[in-house]
């Protein structure tokens, strides 16, 4: 058997986004795995549900593919994709399920997103970004052939209070919300001049941001708006609903929270998520029911501790009497389901491991009882499949293996569960020993030989409101981690979600002390085992996680040797450079810069910096506006300044997601930096500091990344 190696991830597919068809036949997926150093291979599979058929492409390997949604009558899949631009705008396409070749049906400045079909099959709602020039010139209509975008404004004017987010600045761009005919044709002999023809729609037309575009009937579709004084400063959010016979809209509701998911039924129900406004990062979301002609609204999960996650929007079910939403539940997700009128507490129907997307489907008058769900989700000896689920039967069936060649001839090893107490709440957390396979292969690495202890890794969360468990996007990190003679300690603690609003709330004015506690009472915790050397112990983490490695540092020389990855070093410096990221310091702090200065410096990483000893690797990207590299640029200084083993890499063209969705060579880079950097100060690797060996030893992307290393 091999050991898992960071350049793995090269041969590593992962599907997402699965789309159940509405028969509950067959489901529609995104499956990506890297396809060179720079870029993704990312497409369209369709794969039978009930798993007696391998799965087969759909979509060309030209472009990148997202957003598969089927047609009412289940006949077509509606997607986004890349294919045939010279940038990376995603167009709106059709294309025949049963054979047949895709349409285009839009061509349009700002690109395509947040697809949904009409119910009866005729049009196809979406968003794209525009400036005010755009909508005046009808380029989000159509794109004339000899226009030029303006990418780089020079100079840039901000007269906004949020101005990027996503390493892209806005530029003056606002997301509107438009329908298309889904018989038009781009390009083709139904429709060569989509402008003229009228093929696209638009439906908002004001310098706002709208979102969440969702059908109720054939005629009514309903939206969301940023709203209030100062809408980048704000957490309303109006519902509004759009009769697109008459060619109004009107305010139904308002809610709260960052952000709101929608979902309707024809007779004017429809559900949202919501968020009390009152320091909102540390509120779970729940779930309401709005009855548009009434204006009445009923609460289904406000008795329910949990709140609904990221990444599983709510939706109704095929008999439209019954809400399915997800949440995060210790350590993995559970999908749920309740009564849209309230008359019944929340059951949940499943809990299977991480889960990125899942949708329902069956027959029309299908209720919890008879559904079918379609799932994508990881496990600890997988980084992910799609299954769907037969609630009838009470049977789940696996319909892909991904990556079954490459596990066939990898050792994993099985992450333990790990609870232990801290200040008197219980903590759960895993513990990953190196797998038995590769526990004597000191060729390749030094590492630990058989009967030796392992050097303990310890991994720490971002979020803070966030929460990690045996799969997801780490697997990869953690069994690398491992398969280089690491045990690998990772937890949740106070703060995550997950374990219910007192868990999330307990690190309120306080990110560093209470989460510390917990992440130690671990690391005492796995200590005691024989097995484990925690005299020689490192820790990493990053976002939210890259302070908490800042902070611990600066309290503790517990640790060997430290990686801090995409940080917040200082949280005014944060405030101020962030995206709309700032709301975490109004909320989680309940206090603003001006008010308490000096405290927050006391709060920041950056405070205790000259108390670090331990050798600090520092770790960004230089597009990340979540979590700009100022402060890292700070942090970093303090400890040269103060003569600390440090080292700061630097990776352009990556924003906060590269540890998830970076050009490959770089998320290979990442994770080989941080064990050359753990390597060099374990007793266990017989190798040099990172800071002694030739810039690339022991780096196999160092000749095609084109990092900057100071």
């Amino acid at each position: 058997m091999e050991r898992v190696t960071a350049a793995d991830y090269h041969d590593l597919a992962v599907p997402s986004d699965p789309r159940i068809s509405p028969d509950g036949d067959r489901v529609a997926f995104v499956r990506r795995q890297p396809n060179d150093d720079d870029s993704y291979e990312t497409t369209v599979y369709l794969v039978d549900a009930a798993g007696e058929d391998d799965p087969r492409r759909l979509t060309l390997p030209e472009g990148s593919d997202a957003e598969p949604r089927w047609s009412p009558s289940g006949d077509r899949i509606a997607f986004t994709s890349t294919r045939g631009a010279a940038d990376d705008r995603q167009q709106l396409w059709v294309l025949p399920v049963d054979g047949g070749e895709a349409r285009r049906l839009t061509d349009v400045v700002g690109g395509v997103s947040q697809i949904a079909w009409s119910p009866d099959g005729e049009r196809i709602a979406f968003v794209q970004s525009v400036t005010a020039d755009d909508r005046d010139a009808d380029r989000d209509l159509a794109v004339p052939d000899e226009y030029e975008p303006d990418d780089h404004p020079d100079p840039r004017v901000i007269d906004r209070t949020v101005y990027r987010s996503m390493e892209r600045y806005f530029d003056g761009r606002r997301p509107g919300v438009y329908v298309v005919d889904a018989d038009a044709t781009v390009g083709g002999v139904t429709d060569p001049d989509p402008a003229e023809s009228g093929a696209v729609t638009r439906l908002t037309d004001r310098d706002a941001d709208f979102a969440a575009p969702t059908w109720g009937d054939a005629d009514t579709l309903y939206y969301t708006e940023a709203v209030g004084d100062d809408p980048d400063d704000s957490v309303e959010i109006a519902i509004r609903a759009r009769d697109l016979a008459a060619g109004d809209d009107e305010r139904v509701h308002t809610t709260t929270g960052w952000g709101a998911d929608l979902a309707a039924t024809a007779d004017g129900r429809v559900a949202f998520t919501h968020a009390e406004p009152d320091q909102v990062s540390m509120r779970p979301t729940d779930l309401r029911v709005l009855d548009a002609e009434s204006g009445a609204v009923t609460d289904l999960t406000g008795d329910l501790d949990r709140g609904l996650g990221r990444g599983t929007t709510p939706q109704w079910g095929p008999d439209e009497e019954t809400l399915y939403f997800a949440t995060p539940d210790e350590g993995k997700t559970a999908l749920w389901h309740v009564p849209a009128d309230g008359s019944a507490d929340p059951e949940r129907l499943l809990r299977p491991g991480t889960v990125s997307g899942a949708t329902v489907g069956g027959e029309t008058d299908a209720g919890p009882e008879s559904v079918a769900v379609a799932y994508a989700a990881s496990e600890w000896d997988h980084p992910g499949d799609a299954f769907a689920y037969d609630a009838a039967a009470d049977e789940t069936t696996r319909l892909t293996e991904l990556n079954a060649d490459y596990l066939a001839e990898r050792a994993l090893g099985e992450p333990e569960e790990i609870r232990f107490e801290s200040d008197g709440v219980e903590v759960q957390g895993w513990l990953l020993t190196p797998p038995a396979e590769v526990e004597a292969d000191e060729s390749a690495d030094g590492s630990a030989a058989p009967d030796e202890p392992y050097p303990l890794a310890v991994e720490i969360h971002g979020g803070p409101h966030a929460m990690w468990s045996t799969a997801g996007t780490m697997w990869h990190e953690f069994q690398t981690l491992a398969a280089r003679g690491y045990a690998v300690f990772w937890s949740n603690p106070r703060g995550s979600t997950g374990y219910g609003e007192e868990f999330m709330q307990a690190i309120e004015r306080d990110w560093g002390a209470v989460t510390m506690r917990d992440v130690m009472a671990g690391v005492e915790t796995v200590a005691d085992r024989p097995e484990i050397d925690a005299s020689n112990a490192f820790v990493t983490g990053g976002s939210f996680g890259g302070f908490m490695t800042a902070w611990a540092v600066g309290q503790t020389d517990y640790f060997d040797a430290a990686v801090s990855q995409r940080g917040v070093y200082d949280l005014t410096g944060f405030y101020g450079s962030t995206d709309a990221a700032y709301k975490l310091v109004e909320g989680d702090f309940d206090t603003v810069p001006s008010e308490e200065p000096e405290w927050l410096w006391e709060q920041s990483p950056t405070g205790h910096a000259d108390a670090v000893d331990t050798p600090t690797l520092l770790i960004h990207s230089e597009d990340d506006t979540r979590t700009p590299i100022c402060t890292a640029e700070l942090y970093h200084r303090i400890l040269r300044k103060n003569g600390v083993d440090t080292r700061f890499v630097r990776y352009p063209r990556e924003g906060h997601e590269l540890s998830r969705s970076g050009e490959p060579a770089h998320v290979v880079d990442r994770i080989e930096r941080i064990a050359r950097w753990f390597d060099g100060y374990s007793e266990y690797h017989d190798t040099e500091r990172a800071l002694d060996r030739p810039e690339d030893d022991g780096l196999t992307a160092g000749e095609e990344s084109d990092e900057a290393e100071k």
